[in-house]
């Protein structure tokens, strides 16, 4: 069993290029969360986790604003690894289902909110989590990602890709100019933010007009361009709600919108269109209603899928790797795909992503893997933050022809996800 003699955090704000848009809410700054932990052996693991609390929560952004929310999320961290001090553990699953109640306990009082979405706890904890796997492949000498794994979960991560698609975001705010540049680097699938409150009055007929008008847009520039990776030979779209429509009619006005204007045979992905609590079955719409902020576990999971649900969004980055890969052993189990999307994480934590989606199976209508990372695109400081990744410049951190090009070398080196970060050690 592993016991955690000594635990250290901080946190390093990294400031945003501009306002990134989603959820009709805006962000300025992503505060990056380190965690330290240390077994009683005197190994350590050091994780990191990207606090984002207008993806995990937007009723505590709303209500706190951006600073006070994030002082809530690394307080949550500070109470968590207080208690992990006092629980013995064989792998880091066992720590996250002791840690995970309690936290969520604490949250809800810290906010004063008993209705806290349990993906804000979740985002919370992803630095401790992704410190006790480290810690465990270090107490167990796991020297990979592949033997770090335990037996159970290794089928739904059995994949090798040669090569995983690079997913950029489509903002609220990206221009035109901007949507050709990311086609001429050779992106082919394009995941679209929808579900603006353009007027900030929470008019729904507002919103449904203007994702017409956004879908439009990309389809208008996007639509003569072609790729060899995607099985009609055509540019891919996956469109992100997050959660903002209110029920069936809309989301089927905007596809019926998609249709007359060509686009909807381009729609691989539509990422939940409403919000956790509103259990639509959804089995009646023409394209595959992708899980995520509503999958905290892997019992909603299942639910979802008996909804109709036909993809899962895996955020090891977002809600921990312990809970995402109990989803995707269950949607393995079930024959639903899975792929990985991003919550604007640093490069480091982009191949902590990435080792996972180089191991799950293809998307239908792809063939090659997915990997949503849009970090590139919003953080200020984005070069100086690749130096920090123990591996800079290794090939395949970098993007080519819109695809993450994984070698031998990569699965050999795990992505470097084993190494240490000179930086992100030093602020703990």
């Amino acid at each position: 069993m592993i016991t955690i003699k000594e635990t250290a955090q901080a946190v390093e704000k990294e400031p945003l290029l501009a306002p990134f848009g989603f959820k009709g809410g805006y962000l300025t700054e992503l505060w990056q969360s380190v965690v330290r932990l240390t077994g009683a052996s005197g190994k350590q693991g050091i994780g990191l986790g990207v606090q984002s609390i207008l993806w995990s929560d937007p009723a505590i952004f709303t209500a706190s604003g951006e600073e006070t929310g994030n002082r809530y999320m690394q307080q949550i961290v500070q109470y968590a690894l207080e208690e992990a001090k006092k629980e013995s553990f064989s792998t880091p699953f066992e720590l996250l289902d002791a840690l995970l109640p309690k936290a969520y306990a604490f949250g809800k009082q810290l906010t004063g909110n008993n209705g806290l979405r349990l993906t804000f706890v979740l985002n919370a904890l992803v630095a401790v989590d992704h410190a006790a796997w480290l810690l465990y492949a270090n107490e167990t000498g796991a020297a990979s990602f592949d033997e770090m794994l335990p037996a159970a979960y290794r089928k739904p991560l059995s994949h090798r890709h040669s090569g995983v698609a690079e997913v950029p975001v489509v903002a609220y705010g990206t221009s035109e100019e901007e949507l050709v540049r990311m086609l001429d680097a050779g992106s082919f699938v394009l995941k679209i933010k929808i579900g603006a409150d353009p007027d900030k009055d929470g008019d729904q007929n507002k919103m449904l007009e203007w994702d017409k008008q956004q879908l439009s847009k990309v389809h208008r520039i996007a639509k003569e361009r072609t790729s060899p990776y995607t099985a009609n030979g055509r540019i891919a779209y996956y469109l992100d709600a997050n959660g903002r429509y209110d029920g069936l009619d809309r989301v089927q006005r905007l596809l019926e919108h998609a249709d007359a204007i060509g686009a909807l045979e381009q729609i691989v992905l539509f990422e939940e269109p409403f919000a956790e609590d509103n259990k639509i079955d959804v089995s009646s719409l023409p394209v595959a209603i992708v899980g995520d902020e509503s999958v905290h576990n892997e019992f909603d999971a299942v639910e979802r899928i008996e909804l109709g649900y036909r993809a899962m969004a895996l955020k090891p980055i977002a809600k921990t790797m312990s809970m995402s890969l109990k989803v995707a052993k269950i949607a393995e189990e079930r024959g639903i795909p899975c792929f990985c999307a991003d919550l604007t994480v640093n490069p480091f934590m982009v191949d902590w992503n990435k080792n996972v989606a180089a191991r799950l199976a293809p998307l239908p209508g792809l063939s090659i893997g997915l990997l949503e990372t849009n970090g590139r695109q919003n953080y200020r400081n984005w070069d100086a933050m690749q130096a920090y990744h123990p591996l800079a410049g290794a090939p395949w951190t970098r993007m080519e022809g819109g695809i993450f090009r994984l070698n031998d070398e990569f699965y050999a080196q795990s992505g470097g996800v084993f190494e240490k970060s000179g930086h992100y050690a030093s602020l703990v």
